[in-house]
């Protein structure tokens, strides 16, 4: 088995899932056992890191805290239907904690404890960052039969892509860096 770990699926027009129509999920981990990901062109409605900062115990140094503009601004995603309370952050590899942090290849992690928020707050978290609440899960062989039916796509990962095309965009991006567009995307795929 190839793992995918690390690429995008972009669902097709054949994805039998609702929830997934128009998805593009990063692959944080994939072996025989399954696979997780991350939606990560699907922002929640009204809600911003700001919001998430908030809700979190920041300790007795909270007043001495100032968060830039920027990162207060910066969209918390619907990473999935699955754990959906539970927050993920997608980021370089610049922030890495050993027992906290899961380095899914060279260049991107996924933390998923609280200390990657305090270390952003605090303006020592990685310099590149998604933030996404629950995530996408799949048991063993069900990733491939769905891309057997022609669920999903498969894209290279590509860091613009992940942390800097705007949210609506990164759909339509992802299918052009495989040479399509939504007019050229057939909703009866084939397999070779």
């Amino acid at each position: 088995m190839q793992s995918l770990k690390g690429q995008f699926l972009v669902a097709t027009p054949d994805m039998e899932d609702e929830r997934f129509a128009e998805t593009v999920i990063f692959l944080v981990a994939h072996s025989e056992d399954g696979a997780m990901g991350l939606v990560v062109n699907k922002p929640m409605p009204d809600m911003h890191l700001s919001d998430v900062l908030a809700e979190v115990d920041l300790g007795d140094r909270a007043d001495e805290i100032r968060i830039s503009e920027r990162l207060l601004a910066q969209d918390v995603y619907k990473g999935g239907p699955v754990d959906s309370s539970r927050g993920f952050v997608l980021h370089s590899s610049d922030y890495f904690r050993d027992g906290n942090s899961y380095a899914v290849d060279g260049e991107i992690c996924l933390t998923a404890t609280l200390d990657i928020l305090r270390a952003m707050a605090e303006g020592k978290g990685p310099r590149r960052s998604l933030l996404a609440l629950g995530y996408c899960g799949w048991s063993s062989g069900q990733l491939e039969a769905e891309l057997g039916h022609n669920g999903w796509l498969t894209v290279e990962r590509s860091d613009a892509l992940l942390f800097e095309t705007p949210a609506r965009k990164k759909y339509d991006a992802a299918l052009g860096r495989l040479g399509i567009t939504r007019a050229t995307l057939s909703p009866s795929s084939g397999n070779a």
